[in-house]
């Protein structure tokens, strides 16, 4: 509807949203209004109850329905007793993670992994590697800075950066930044990019393997500028 008042065709409406042109034609007419309107679980109400008997210990999910019952629930046992086993697996899976030492590459994982986008027990290992190795997140903040210098453009922290993280547990990467730097300056201030290369470069080696790497240049020549 925004984009219809910002006068763009439905053509290209269809094309940015990915939806027919039915569709779309439907929902600017108010012919639909309930295209986008996620289906709301009949647990929804009382989830933050079912959450404080599971803790409590109560976990059998037939007993579940038969309190939730009393609460005004008109739902069916399936629906209780298939959320007290996805409950059950996933506290089940927390367990099991916390008892296994995550890999290195898990733990960079973790430490650049927003807080809202983990689960209980990762919660729980990040804490643990934080108060262990409080170097870790120092680390973490430095490469967390290097991406919010590049969004923002920030070319006059280079230097306080690099020489943070030299000192610290990336110091093979700012050492890299330093050696390079006149690349990595010019990536932070030039709105060039070499995007349109690596693509063209991807595209003609699909092509190759789609010739099982036997296609000559004047064949190759052929098939990218003919099909440009």
């Amino acid at each position: 509807m925004v984009l219809a008042k910002d006068g763009v065709t439905i053509k290209e409406i269809v094309r940015r949203t990915g939806h027919s042109r039915g569709l779309v034609r439907q929902v600017l007419r108010g012919q639909r209004n309930d295209v986008f309107r996620s289906r709301e679980s009949s647990l929804e109400p009382y989830l933050e109850w079912l959450d404080a008997q599971w803790a409590a210990g109560k976990r059998n999910g037939t007993e579940l329905w038969r309190r939730l019952r009393t609460q005004g629930f008109r739902g069916s046992r399936r629906v209780v007793s298939e959320w007290a086993t996805r409950r059950k697996r996933a506290d089940k899976a927390d367990a099991e993670s916390l008892t296994r030492i995550p890999s290195a590459r898990t733990i960079a994982r973790l430490l650049t992994t927003s807080r809202d986008n983990l689960t209980k027990s990762e919660t729980v290992t990040i804490a643990a590697i934080e108060s262990g190795v409080p170097l870790l997140v120092t680390a973490r903040g430095i490469i967390a800075d290097f991406h919010l210098m590049i969004r923002r453009k920030s070319e006059n922290q280079l230097a306080s950066w690099i020489d943070r993280a030299c000192d610290s547990l990336v110091s093979s990467f700012g050492n890299g930044v330093a050696k390079d730097i006149q690349a990595v300056r010019a990536a932070i201030v030039s709105p060039w990019s070499n995007g349109q290369t690596e693509g063209q470069i991807t595209k003609l080696k699909l092509v190759k393997r789609q010739m099982y790497g036997r296609g000559k240049l004047d064949l190759l020549q052929a098939r990218l500028i003919g099909a440009t």
